[in-house]
């Protein structure tokens, strides 16, 4: 019997998690799931809904709740990791900064990102360490944003067998599958990329290329994003079809002109739907809790990426969402595909984030790319994509330089040197910019940066 571990175990994406691994108890064995987190109150909370999940699903595996690092991780086979420092409120504080300095604000791309990283990493690398120290041969899975750097700061400081995970692409495998009126399981997708920038260059129907007919059909395209997020021309020119967090990169002065409409960021929409949450979350049965949580999920899905992409939400719209457990997709699914994966010996193929090894030639060995891997008990394996094409090679190997820089920012504890990775960030890319936006971000957060000298 098997133990699992959740970092950030008061998040609200937990009980998705949970609901997983009910699913998969038998396959896991799993006999013992923790939740740590830093607020114990709202961590019960989740456990409670974890609770009925599992009572409902017939899941026999206890479920405990600890403010101590250690006792959660000690023994455990799985560690998930899925902490946001500063919660909610500092991802707003980031983004509204962003969208003052004339920029998209976006939790993981842009000036938001950037602040992401550089208070999060060093969190995220101590509770590693610790991880490294009393459960040395547990599998790390890492949820954190943004979630390929963080990745590659673990992978090159500490032993730990890491995995990043990230459900965009399975996202648009999905929608792409759905379009086509087709089984996501008769489909092949040549996918590489990094985290949140990510492309399809070729799609495969039992067998059959059918790329140039996607390509063809503008509403088709259009179809495969949660809001209108990309000109058709754009995707037919580039003659790839990229992930939805292209959209920052692409058309950033859209997504700062919708911010600037609406009146509000992703993350400020957000903070007063959780903040609702949890208030509703007070009263009531664990049953009615479940409840509250589920339609929670089916107002935050409804209006994904709505604000960034129209200048509007649709916190109403839930009619057309399906039940969020029973999705095709989610973080929790590549969760579960990837830890069954580990336990057994006929290999899964799913797009992880993992080192290089050679699979992207345009990036280093050790470099952490996001392509898909044959995932089995002995780790994750990636496939070889070969290079990446000329319109996408600079700012792929761009994105990659900033990742490293803010790593080495990060650890260092340099101010200068943050600086420097944002201005190798395409995003930015303008020194005194930059130098404007830490002096910002570090002002309004002076715990979560201070360490940047």
């Amino acid at each position: 019997m098997s133990k699992v571990t959740i970092i950030g175990g008061g998040g609200v994406r937990a009980p998705l998690l949970i609901h997983g691994l009910a699913q998969s108890q038998s396959l896991l064995g799993i006999s013992d799931l923790t939740l740590f987190d830093i607020d114990p109150e709202r961590t019960e909370t989740i456990a409670r809904i974890g609770r009925e999940i599992a009572r409902r699903m017939g899941g026999s595996f206890r479920i405990g709740v600890t403010s101590r690092l250690e006792e959660a991780a000690e023994g455990a086979r799985f560690v998930l990791s899925s902490i946001r420092v500063g919660g909610i409120a500092a991802r707003a504080r980031d983004e509204r900064l962003a969208i003052e300095h004339g920029l998209a604000g976006q939790e993981t791309t842009g000036p938001a990102g950037a602040a992401m990283a550089l208070r999060t990493l060093p969190v995220t690398l101590g509770q590693a360490k610790v991880v490294e120290r009393v459960s040395p041969g547990a599998w790390f899975i890492n949820f954190t944003n943004p979630a390929g750097l963080i990745t590659q700061a673990l992978t090159q400081n500490t032993s730990l067998k890491v995995i990043g995970i990230c459900d965009t692409p399975s996202e648009l495998f999905h929608r792409i599958a759905e379009a086509v009126g087709a089984s996501r399981e008769d489909m092949v997708f040549d996918y590489a990329g990094l985290n949140h920038l990510g492309w399809i260059r070729r799609v495969h129907l039992r067998g059959e290329d059918i790329t140039d007919r996607l390509l063809q059909n503008a509403d088709l395209l259009r179809s495969l994003y949660p809001a209108d997020l990309f000109d058709p021309v754009l995707i037919q020119t580039l003659r790839l079809i990229p992930t939805e967090y292209l959209f920052f990169y692409y058309s950033q002065q859209k997504a700062h002109r919708n911010q600037l409409k609406a009146g509000a960021s992703r993350g400020e929409e957000l903070g007063r739907l959780n903040a609702g949450l949890f208030e509703q979350l007070k009263a009531g049965s664990d049953a009615e809790k479940l409840e509250i949580y589920r339609t929670y999920l089916r107002q935050r899905n409804a209006s994904y990426m709505k604000l960034e992409g129209h200048g509007g939400s649709a916190f109403n719209e839930v009619e057309d969402q399906p039940d969020p457990f029973d999705a095709a997709t989610g973080y929790h699914r590549i969760a579960l595909d990837v830890m069954s994966g580990l336990v057994s010996d006929q290999p899964r193929e799913v797009v992880l984030n993992v080192q290089n090894r050679g699979a992207i030639e345009d990036l280093d060995s050790d470099d952490i790319v996001e392509v898909p891997c044959d995932v089995d008990r002995r780790g994750a394996h990636p496939r070889r994509t070969g290079r990446l094409p000329d319109s996408v090679r600079g700012l792929t190997q761009s994105v990659k330089a900033y990742e490293r820089t803010a790593i080495r920012a990060a650890l260092e504890g340099s101010r200068a040197t943050a600086q420097l990775a944002l201005l190798e960030y395409p995003a930015i890319g303008q020194w005194e910019l930059a130098g404007e936006l830490l002096s910002s971000l570090a002002a309004a957060d002076p715990d979560g940066l201070s360490h940047l000298k």
